[in-house]
């Protein structure tokens, strides 16, 4: 067995930094990711979801194309209604505002 002689046992846990200093503020874990973006159509809290968390594939609302699954995109919802969060693919996303209107696909149209 070995002696240490004259050296401190490891801590493992972080140093207290001062006792009636600044505390962090509590953050809600479901919008601690979160941000909030204003666009035309009101007001959107934004989402990145890592490739990792990713684990469905979804359609892009902006392109109508499918993102794979453990493929890093963007959920996006306006604030007051749920029912309107979509998965974006983060390119389609960033410009939302810029794109032209959807065109209608026939019946007999590929969907991709």
């Amino acid at each position: 067995m070995r002696e240490n002689k004259g050296v401190s046992p490891r801590r493992n846990h972080p140093k207290a930094r001062g006792r009636g200093g600044r505390q962090e503020p509590e953050r809600d874990p479901a919008t601690s990711f979160a941000s909030i973006e204003e666009h035309a159509e009101g007001i959107y809290t934004v989402r990145k979801i890592t490739g990792s968390s990713s684990n469905k594939p979804y359609r892009c609302p902006g392109c109508d194309q499918l993102i794979p699954t453990a493929t890093p995109h963007i959920v996006a919802w306006i604030d007051d209604d749920i029912d309107s969060r979509r998965h974006w693919h983060t390119a389609c996303w960033a410009k939302k505002d810029h794109r032209r209107p959807n065109t209608e696909r026939s019946r007999n149209a590929p969907r991709f």
